[in-house]
């Protein structure tokens, strides 16, 4: 006889409503095809009786935070604002949980918290891509991956979104086969299904129609520098051509130069830096390549109109 598997969801407040159903239908469905109760789920809050998504949605859950049941599985799903909600008796969960041995994982922005409590140290991780910068600077000791999701860590973790699907199907493969998880993915009509290691975001080939390699070379060593920007003539003679050829590439393809593409990528970055971490404004001016903190403030008021400050205590 099967032994059913069971999967527990701790809903954190503001938690993606995407990823949620994304986790738990491919159990649902799999089930159904297989006419087997291969797998049953529940779900936890830090009240005990609802949670509420980022879209305002409310969920009613089975156990609050003090009384979990026993599960094979237990993963943590958050959304917006994480870091508000990692409260203390979320972490004695997490703790004791650790210690009874039973397998963790994250989902959308989860790994936040799981890396805030020490847990994905010396590992690989996946977190939502909007989230990467401020967790590299926040978590050096994580090998934050830019996959879609991790399945061969001690806590498996996935970005979010379609890509909690993707390893929902992966582990439904791994415990009962691939026909099942081909036969899961039809019945959601999911027929681009990713392995681990696909890139969470559109490729500049695919969202542009671009296909120089130049061009993607430049950007690729824009974002590998942006704490120290090199200049479009370093650029160019790095990637073989020149400075002039360059700013053609950039304004046939992307409609701009290639000094000001570079600084919309560092205040993005400076954004993510500032909504995501508690860094000052000059630690994010540094790492993102400006000389001081009034520089940086200049620009950034330049393009989002609002102060670095500002920018914090608006969406923090």
């Amino acid at each position: 006889m099967i032994k059913t598997q069971h999967f527990a969801f701790i809903l954190v407040e503001e938690f993606s409503h995407l990823a949620f159903a994304c986790a738990v239908e491919p159990l649902r469905i799999a089930n159904l095809i297989s006419e087997e109760p291969l797998y049953r789920w529940s779900f936890l809050s830090e009240n005990g009786a609802t949670a509420t998504c980022s879209n305002g949605s409310v969920t009613l859950v089975h156990h609050g935070f003090d009384d979990p049941p026993e599960c094979d599985r237990l993963f943590v799903l958050s959304g917006i604002h994480m870091r508000r909600h990692v409260t203390r008796p979320l972490q004695a969960l997490l703790r004791r949980e650790l210690r009874h041995g039973t397998p963790i994982g994250a989902l959308c922005s989860g790994a936040w918290i799981l890396a805030e409590i020490g847990l994905l140290d010396g590992m690989k991780a996946a977190i939502h891509w909007e989230y990467h910068d401020g967790f590299m600077e926040e978590f050096p000791e994580v090998n934050l991956v830019r996959n879609v999701f991790v399945a061969d860590e001690r806590h498996v973790t996935a970005s979010g979104g379609t890509a909690t699907a993707d390893l929902m199907l992966h582990l439904i493969e791994r415990d009962h086969g691939y026909d099942l998880s081909v036969a899961v993915a039809d019945q959601m009509v999911y027929s681009s299904v990713r392995e681990a290691t696909a890139a969470q975001r559109v490729s500049l080939q695919s969202r542009n129609g671009v296909r120089n390699i130049h061009l993607t070379r430049a950007i690729q060593m824009m974002r590998d520098k942006i704490e120290t920007p090199p200049s479009p003539s370093t650029i160019a003679a790095h990637i073989g051509i020149s400075a002039r050829q360059l700013e053609r590439l950039f304004g046939k393809f992307l409609n701009t130069s290639p000094k000001k593409y570079l600084m919309d990528l560092r205040l993005e970055r400076a954004r993510h830096l500032l909504v995501q971490t508690e860094a000052s404004v000059i630690e994010i001016a540094l790492a993102c390549g400006f000389e001081s903190a009034g520089h940086f403030s200049r620009v950034y008021r330049a393009a989002y109109g609002v102060a670095p400050m500002q920018q914090r205590s608006r969406l923090s």
